[in-house]
């Protein structure tokens, strides 16, 4: 089975994912697998859907995911080019931060893509997908640097969530920049 075939295969599984239990899974709209190359060299994990990402079905297509199309945009990445997902595969009620078996839960569909993809460049958006790849790094301390994930994973390139710079404009500059960062890293 081709890449492309394999991670559509992981999304149908998630798409039919009977509830489980966790409140995620049970309350969501729509699961949201990632959507992207399957040949993509980077492939950028957020943290979980929000609530236009519920209605969609797809990652990062609100207001969040047009100042990520910016930021690829400064890297001189196309949007088409990665490929997007989040460590959740459904929106927490209330958008409320994942918790540790929630993550757990999800954490083997985004293990199995990116075991297909085999990309030369993880892009954690964030402080929790971070968690995920680099437990003791913090978000404010590596974002804008590659930095080693350790074990089979590749190398990380952390960025504050595009959701952050919404409600903290001065992140945006940050964002910016560290986006121009990106660009150099390739």
């Amino acid at each position: 089975m081709d890449a492309a075939a394999e991670l559509d295969a992981i999304a149908e599984e998630i798409c039919t994912h009977t509830p489980c239990g966790f409140e995620p899974c049970e309350t969501c709209t729509h699961f949201v697998p990632g959507e992207g190359s399957p040949d993509a060299r980077i492939v950028i994990v957020g943290e979980a859907p929000g609530a236009s990402e519920d209605k969609a079905g797809r990652p990062f297509v609100g207001r969040a995911g047009k100042l990520l199309d910016e930021l690829l945009g400064e890297a001189g990445i196309a949007r088409a080019d990665v490929f997007i997902t989040n460590v959740l595969k459904a929106r927490p009620p209330g958008n409320r931060d994942p918790r540790a078996d929630e993550v757990a839960h999800h954490w083997p569909w985004l293990e199995r893509q990116l075991a297909v993809i085999e990309p030369e460049l993880l892009v954690p958006l964030g402080r929790h997908a971070l968690a995920r790849f680099a437990p003791e790094a913090k978000i404010s301390e590596v974002h804008g640097t590659a930095i080693a994930a350790g074990g089979d994973l590749p190398a990380l390139f952390p960025l504050f969530h595009p959701a952050a710079a919404l409600h903290r404009q001065q992140l945006r500059d940050t964002l910016f920049e560290d986006a121009r960062r990106l660009a150099a890293v390739l």
